[in-house]
This record gives structure tokens, sequence and C-alpha cells, in this order.
């Protein structure tokens, strides 16, 4: 058949998906294709794009807030952590609403700063129109036009996220779950230590806030799934929570959940066997949370590979007919399909063995699916040949080599006991959220990635993780001399505290408080004060998990840490047998449980730029095929890296749009605006920004007049119209800001 013929074809049935012109959803609509209709921007005059408002956020907070416009509004927030809304055609401020957050507005951790995005909802005949956001602990429903809350909503505006659960403190997802008709989706974060509690799916009837249902992502007697447990484990284990991003067959009514791996992820000695629901594509009916199908991508996950990018739903081509698809992307770098009504695999997915584990009490499972028509995205593993030594002192270059020579690798080579072993991709790599797109009209899907090993090591609870080099080091670190500093025979409260640092928090925050996969915290006490710090620990904010059974006196400990981080330097930490006695980081199993032999934890160790470039990739795929049909960085410079202004877009934390302007655009890291070719991957046009982005840009219309609006991390503020060009008169500096792109006016047809 002609491939002209083939195009007219499935643009023909992609009519039961909405080619939308509009962006009033997270990701662009429920379908989260990130794709818009709209098409007045092109290949042709993208060159022309300049600057038509923008807003400052008075703050400086980096804000991943992808923005939503309705009704000529565009909503996102800023102004220490609250949602504001402005006319989406100037910019000018409309109202704004605050959160209240322990400390006072605002602040590291105030507001819904650290928010992905959030939900709108109308009613049929529009008289009631709400935004829907989550932010500490609970659901806000604020009325669109005049942002305040909606009394008639939980109480008075506000849902309880505890409603629902029966086990441990519900921490809403960064990302805004789903609307469907009248029935609020909502996933959950649950933290990832031994113990948490799982991460059950409900639905919430949008109008009142009251329970739907509930989907057990951790199965109980008589649910399918229950015997791939020990006895008894939704008692006591917790995780596959849905954290990441859930997408809507509007026409269907089903809801495709990514969910998360089983806790503790890098260890599984008290969760042997494969583990549903975790790791799993999870296609549920969205009116009453009754399972439809699954597919497991990983059997008891020991890698923290679960899935959490949207999936995309497509209409292709398969052997001869027309089938509507959803594709998952994953971490570990593979690209799943399978017919979304049915969950068959589109192509044969094989069981292969993969390699055993030596740690007591680990099962490994004995083999994982393998998808074996499309390609991986992502590389799969990494030796020393792998290594880059473009941005190591000459010191170092030996210390890596070695490191890299002796560690444990290869793909699905499970965590060893006090062995390094690495993981590409690693638990911060492959497909992440915003990093999936799909073009509805022609079967394409988008994916965005990272290639960043991670090293990690086992080493039994309660032994000091700073000994572990594996990402819990400085990202940089130096050859071994100078390190082990051995602690003081009678260790100092700071020295306590590093020890309970060490296996509370560094796993995220890094051994030097700098970051890791979570922010720097090294200044927290300073800025935030210690009442407030305490408070975030004890019930948590965002994704990080509460720690409401820290006992009293290694809080002290801690906060006497982290008001002074200087007083216990890595190395210096209280010993396992000195701290045994205070530190507790996590609660007991049940008396009629029998515990793994121990418990054993590892830092995430992700190690970037130690491998050869590209760091981050685009790859296109067209799924009537399963072929690659394109792959280009995700950025400019595919060798360039952290000391040129992390250009290449090192690791970005941003999203891209597709457009029916024949253009595939995003912005990163690397302070650029970038237009490709979305049919072959070739760059067209680029811009300077004032800094980097993060989250995903809307796509919209207004007035005849077609906007890209993103969020921009900092710098300078362009004044609307101008464009300043490289070594040009640099605009006043400023916090943050949304920067809003359009083409001249009165050239929008060219």
């Amino acid at each position: 058949m002609r491939p002209a013929l083939i195009a007219l074809l499935l643009i023909g049935t992609a009519s039961a998906q909405t080619l939308r012109t509009t962006w009033r959803d997270y990701l662009g609509g429920a379908d989260s294709s990130h794709y818009s209709a709209l098409k007045q921007i092109n290949a042709k005059n993208v060159h022309q794009l300049q600057v038509a408002w923008s807003y400052e956020t008075g703050d400086a907070t980096n804000y991943t807030f992808s923005p939503i416009v309705i009704d000529n509004i565009a909503y996102f927030a800023a102004k220490q952590g609250s949602l504001v809304a402005v006319d989406a055609a100037t910019g000018k401020e409309i109202w704004v609403h605050e959160f209240p957050s322990p400390g006072g507005r605002g602040g590291m951790f105030g507001g819904i700063s650290g928010q992905r995005g959030a939900n709108y909802w109308e009613s049929k005949d529009r008289s009631d129109r709400r935004i829907l956001v989550t932010q500490g602990g609970f659901v806000h429903a604020i009325d669109a036009r005049t942002g305040k809350l909606v009394e008639t909503f939980g109480d008075h505006g506000k849902l309880d996220l505890r409603t629902g659960l029966d086990r441990g403190p519900a921490l809403a997802s960064r990302t805004p779950g789903r609307v469907f008709e009248n029935i609020l989706i909502l996933g959950s974060a649950t933290g990832e230590g031994y113990l948490a509690p799982p991460g059950d799916v409900r639905g919430f009837d949008v109008v009142t806030g009251k329970i739907a249902w509930v989907f057990h992502t951790i199965p109980r007697p008589g649910e399918f799934g229950y015997d791939t447990w020990p006895k008894d484990a939704y008692k006591y284990m917790g995780g596959v929570d849905v954290w990441g991003e859930i997408t809507i067959d509007e026409k269907r009514g089903i809801a495709y959940l990514p969910t998360a791996s089983a806790k503790y992820e890098l260890y599984g000695g008290d969760r042997l066997g494969d583990n549903l629901y975790a790791d799993c594509i999870l296609a549920l009916d969205a009116r009453t949370g009754k399972r439809l199908w699954h597919y497991q991508t990983v059997h008891h996950d020991l890698w923290d590979y679960d899935p959490d990018a949207a999936p995309q739903l497509v209409t292709v081509k398969h052997e001869g007919k027309t089938v509507d698809a959803v594709a998952l992307a994953s971490k570990n770098g593979f690209l799943y399909v399978f017919d979304r009504v049915t969950g068959k695999p589109l192509w044969p997915i094989e069981e292969r063995k993969v390699p055993a584990s030596d740690v007591p009490g680990e099962v490994a499972a004995k083999t994982q699916p393998f998808p074996t028509v499309v390609p991986p995205f992502a590389r799969q593993g990494m030796t020393v040949k792998d290594m880059y030594d473009g941005f190591m002192k000459p010191e170092e270059r030996g210390w890596w080599k070695d490191r890299l020579s002796s560690a444990r690798t290869g793909f699905y080579t499970p965590p060893a006991l006090g062995v390094d072993t690495i993981q590409l991709p690693s638990v911060n790599g492959g497909a992440l959220f915003f990093s999936t797109g799909a073009d509805p009209t022609n079967g394409t899907v988008y994916v965005e990635s990272k290639d960043m090993p991670s090293i990690v090591k086992l080493v039994p609870a309660g032994e000091s993780l700073a000994s572990n080099n594996g990402g819990l080091i400085p990202a940089r670190p130096r050859p071994a001399a100078g390190r082990g500093v051995v602690a003081a025979t009678v260790p100092t409260p700071p020295q306590y505290g590093r020890a309970v640092y060490e296996q509370t928090c560094a796993a995220c925050h890094g051994a030097e408080l700098k970051g890791d996969r979570g922010p720097d915290i090294e200044t927290a006490v300073a800025k935030q004060g210690a009442d407030a710090v305490s408070t975030i620990i004890t019930k948590g904010r965002g994704t990080m998990p509460p720690f409401p059974t820290l006992p009293e006196q290694s809080m002290k400990d801690l906060m006497s840490f982290l008001a002074k981080p200087d007083a216990a330097p890595v190395g210096t930490a209280a010993s396992a047998g000195q701290a045994i006695a205070r530190l507790r980081t996590e609660p007991d199993y049940p008396s009629d449980v029998t515990p793994p032999p121990s418990r054993y934890k590892t830092g995430y160790g992700n190690e970037s730029y130690v491998i050869t470039p590209p760091w981050s990739t685009i790859t296109a795929y067209d799924l009537n095929t399963g072929k690659i049909k394109w792959q280009a960085p995700y950025g400019d410079l595919p060798q360039a890296g952290p000391a040129d202004k992390m250009r290449g877009n090192a690791y970005p934390k941003s999203g891209f749009v597709i457009t029916a302007g024949g253009l595939l655009m995003f912005a990163g890291n690397d302070s650029k605006l970038y237009a490709l070719d979305k049919d072959t991957g070739k760059l067209i046009f680029s811009k300077e920004l004032p800094n980097g982005s993060l989250g995903v840009p809307a796509v919209y219309e207004v007035n005849g007049r077609e906007f890209i609006l993103l969020p921009v991390a900092g710098g300078n503020s362009y004044p609307a119209g101008a464009y300043v060009p490289p070594g040009g008169v640099t605009p006043p500096a400023i916090s943050k800001s949304y920067i809003a792109f359009a083409l001249p006016v009165g050239n929008s047809a060219r």
C-alpha cells in the first residue's frame, strides 16, 4: 500500500483521539501526548518567534510546574509556591492563590513549588470550573475564575489524602493524576524505605471529594496477584505506587497507569516472588477501578526500573489491520507496545535468563521480559570501555578506570553485598516523567531518555553508607587518599546525627548534602529554620516521605548535624555499633512475620558524565513497523557537558511538545529553545533563553495567535518582542520567569 494512502487511513482513525487545539490538561490532554493540532508556527516561520510576554515568579524557586490554559487564562505555579492565573495573551496577573506551609509561606518546600502540574474539571453547563492541585497532603479545589477554594468540595475545598487508605500516611505524587468525567484518579508517593505503605490507587468524586473506588496495588486475599507475594504482604510491604503519569483513553474509559517498584527497591529478601502489580502497565476501568489487564515489565525489581512516563496512545497499521495501541517507555530503556484493549503485545516479548543474586536471603527472578522487535532507546550496560574522561582531572582517571574495571556489570545484574555494581540505565536514567509523547496522526511515539550510569553497593542496615562509593560521595570523587577519617572515640551529637543522616537521608540528598535524587539541603536549616525542617522530616513534603517514627534522640542528633554539617564531614559518622542504640530509621515487621536475614541498603549512585556522550537523547519510533525513525541528542553539542553550562542538555528535567506545524520543540538545561523536524529529527531552529527550563511547555491559541509558554529557571527577563543575541546587551536580572513566545503580530500566516 502506498505511504500516502496509509497516512490518510491513519488520519481517519486518529479521529477517535481528539486532535486538540487547546492545552487544558497536564501534558496537553488526557492522552498525555504533548501534541497540539495548531500549525500557525511551522518549519518555515519558526525562526521569527519572539517573546510575546513574560511573567516574573518573584522568588528563587525552580518550578517544574507545566502550565495549562483554559478560556484564555494560563495557570501555573509562582510567587513562593502559589497558583497563579494570568491573561494568556498578555501575561497580566488575574489572581494568586496562596497555600500554607510550615515555617510560613514559600521557601524551598513551599506551596506547590514542587508539583508538576494540575487538573482541570468543568460541569456540563460550565457553571462550575475547577483547578485541582495537590499540596500538603490535600487536594485543593480552586475556582478557576476567582482563585478561591470551592467550599462544597471535601472539607471546605480541601480533600485529605488519607481518605480511602488503611495503612500508613498518604503522600501526594508530584504528578497531578487525571480527571475522567466526574472521577479524579490519583496515585501517590509512598517513600523508598523498608515497610513503606502500599501505593493504592484511588478514584474520587470530583464534585464532592468522596471516595469512589480503591485499587489495591499489593493484592489482598482473593485478589489477582496475591500469590506473587509472601503471605499477607499487603499488611506490611509497601511501594507499588503510581507516582508517575496517568493516561486516559477517553473513548473507552480506560486509565493506563505505570506502577512503581516494591520497597525496599534494591533488596527484596522480604518480598520473594514476582510482586504484582509492581513495575506494570495497569489498565483500569476509569469509572470503577476494576482491573482490565496488566503487563509486568520487571519481575521482582532489584534495580528500581519502574516505569513512570505517560503511556502513549496511537493508532497504527499492524499485520494488515488498524490497531489502537498503547506504548510504555520505562527506566530500563525498553518501549513496550500493546493492543490497548486486550493488553496483547503487538510484537513478541520474550522471557530471557538474567543473572542470579548472591546476596543472603535474596532470590532474583530467573528471567525478565525483552521486546524482540522494538529496539531499546537507551544503552543497557556499561564497562570500562565506555568510560569518558573529558571532565576528569588527571589524578581521577586512574581511580575511575580501576573502579569501573573491578565492578560487576551487565544489564539486569543484581546489586551485590560489599561490591560495586554498575547499572545502566540507572534509577535516574532511561525514560522518566515528561519524557514521552506521540503524534496521533501517524503512529509515531517519541521518547526522551537519559544515559546516566549508577554504581551501587549493598551494605547491612546500620552501617554507614559513606564508605559505599556508589554515588554518596561527591559527583567528582578524588582518589581514595584522604578518605576514611576515623570517628572520635566518643562521637559528638553532629557525628551521631551524620549516622542518622546516612541511613535516613543520604540516599536522596547525597553524602555532602548537595543533592542526588533529592534537592541540595546543605543550607536548609539556615534558610528555613530548625522548626520548619524538623516538621518536613516528621511529616514529609511533596515526594519526600515522612519519618514519624524517628526516635526523639535521633531527631535531635540529626538536627544538630543539619545545622552544622561541617562539624561532621564524610567519614566521621558514629559507627554502627555506637549508633545502633540511638538509631531507628524504620518500623519493625509484624510479630507473626519472619523478617529477611538482614536489611541491606545502598545509595542510588548516580554518576554523571563518566560515560561517553550523548548523555540524553530523543528517539522517534514508527509503531506501524516497530522501528526507530530517528534518534538525536537532546540538545546542541553531544560532547559538551558541565564545563559549558551543561550544554547538550545533559540530564534534562524538561519535556517536549509536538505540533501539526511539523515541529518538535523543547527547552532544556542549556538555555536554548529548540525546534526539530518531527519527522526527521533535523534541527531547524534554536534560540537563546535567559536560562534553562523545567516542565513541559503549553501550546495554545488566543484570538488567532499561537503561543508557546514555558517556565524558565531564572537569569534575565526579555522585554516583550525583544531578541537579545549572544554577546548583546544583557537585560536586567530577575529571579525566575515564565516566557510566552509567538510570531510577530501580522506575520502569523507566513
